[in-house]
């Protein structure tokens, strides 16, 4: 067999095949196989029949398409030594079409296919000193200040014990529970409307109007003084920031249909509902303490965890890496579906919504929308590889990769939902603690 090696990208290696000398051998050998599987009149059971009697019962296109299957499960391993220790998994790509190769299937000529495989990549350190004497800012999000956060789980335990009573002689207003029928379809250029948006659309959809973090802003002000049976519909644009990257921008037409209306009738906070807020407590000073020393903790694990993300960030812009293909389409969809399970768990998406956010479209948008994010994240990783290699650590690149690949069976096994996105920032910063 013969291999030319073609003008390829950094990470993609071109291979040309030739394949001569097996090329009748395989032919003659490919008719045994094919023999087992028909029971041929005039013959015994896998033993041998003529050539021409074979194709003219079999047919010769069948009999070609299971050479051609021959010669690529004999020559691919040939054709891929070269690159094996360097070669990404499942990244081999047979670029010649089957149906060309079978139809120029000739014992009288050279058989020849290209194939393509991803490699890992260089890791190019920008400064001379590589990750040595590290410098990073670290910023604290607010929402990890353990004094509001002590405040916030209170009121969350406090709105817990509340009851649920009927609204009946009034509007909705902040602070009220209401369950909404959500439509939405978007508002072209010229203001007229366009097509329906499934995914920002819901049925029996449960709105708690003291959280209000993800709604479109504008929503929540546009449903004040909304009663069961009424139905609204008022103009929103999804702001370039949401969340969800095939909504951002977007002007949609909402109309929202109001179900049912509830407000909380709460408890007295008083040390009589102490141990209803926290089993073990007796008095409100008690429930106060325990409270703010578990977000202190928290808060704690959160600036631990900011520290790490800003040396990955940090280590991400210290080195210069050409992404492979498969590497990016890897992380691109573990990181989309990870999102997914994410917005299914907050949102409890319907088939109809999964289904539209789980299409081949709104996947590549993702990845096209999410390239540079997802650039970075591949750097940071093999950053951290290069690292323990160079600093003789047991750990390298393939297992960070396989770590995370077993936290995952972990929580599969377990039947527990989890962020695939979350396990890897974990992972990394486990192995940045290490160093």
């Amino acid at each position: 067999m013969n291999l030319f090696a073609k003008s390829s990208e950094k990470n993609d290696v071109h291979i040309v095949c030739e394949c001569v000398a097996l090329y009748s051998k395989l032919y003659t050998n490919t008719n045994t196989p094919i023999v087992a599987s028909y029971q041929i009149p005039g013959f015994r059971p896998k033993k041998a029949v003529p050539e021409d009697i074979l194709l003219n019962y079999v047919g010769p296109k069948h009999v070609q398409d299971a050479t051609v299957e021959a010669i690529l499960r004999h020559t691919l391993p040939q054709a891929l030594a070269s690159v094996e220790d360097r070669a990404l998994e499942d990244s081999v790509r047979i670029l010649t079409k089957f149906e060309d190769m079978a139809n120029s299937f000739s014992l009288d000529t050279v058989f020849r296919y290209d194939v393509a495989v991803d490699v890992a990549p260089e890791v190019r350190w920008l400064s001379e000193d590589k990750y040595k004497n590290l410098k990073v800012v670290v910023e604290i999000d607010e929402i990890v200040d353990a004094e509001k956060a002590a405040e916030k789980e209170l009121k969350r335990r406090h709105k817990a014990l509340g009851l649920l009573r009927i609204v009946a002689d009034r509007g909705l207003q902040v602070g009220d529970l209401v369950v909404l029928d959500i439509f939405a379809e978007s508002i072209s250029s010229d203001g007229s409307k366009g097509e329906k948006i499934p995914s920002a659309e819901s049925k029996g959809f449960h709105l708690d109007t003291e959280e209000n973090n993800n709604l479109v802003p504008g929503f929540l002000g546009s449903l004040i003084g909304f009663r069961p049976g009424e139905t609204r519909s008022f103009p929103l644009q999804f702001p370039e920031s949401f969340e969800q990257d095939s909504l951002q921008g977007v002007r949609a037409q909402f109309t929202v249909v109001c179900k049912e209306l509830f407000y909380r009738e709460l408890p007295e906070l008083d040390d009589s509902l102490a141990g209803k807020l926290l089993p073990g407590c007796t008095t409100m000073d008690q429930v106060q303490e325990r409270i703010l020393q578990r977000c202190k903790e928290v808060e704690k694990t959160a600036i631990e965890q900011a520290t790490d993300n800003a040396i990955l960030d940090q280590l991400g812009k210290l080195v210069e890496v050409d992404v492979p293909r498969a590497l990016f389409q890897e992380q691109g969809q573990q990181l989309y579906g990870a999102k997914l399970l994410q917005l299914q768990a907050e949102r409890k998406l319907d088939k109809d919504q999964i289904a539209s956010l789980s299409s081949q479209k709104a996947v590549q948008e993702y990845l096209e929308s999410e390239r540079e994010n997802i650039n970075r994240i591949i750097k940071q990783m093999l950053a951290v590889g290069e690292i323990f290699k160079a600093e003789d650590l047991q750990y390298s690149t393939e297992q960070l990769v396989k770590e995370v690949e077993n936290s995952i069976e972990e929580f599969k096994r377990y039947n527990q939902d989890y962020d695939e996105g979350n396990i890897k920032q974990q992972v990394l910063n486990c192995f940045i603690r290490y160093l």
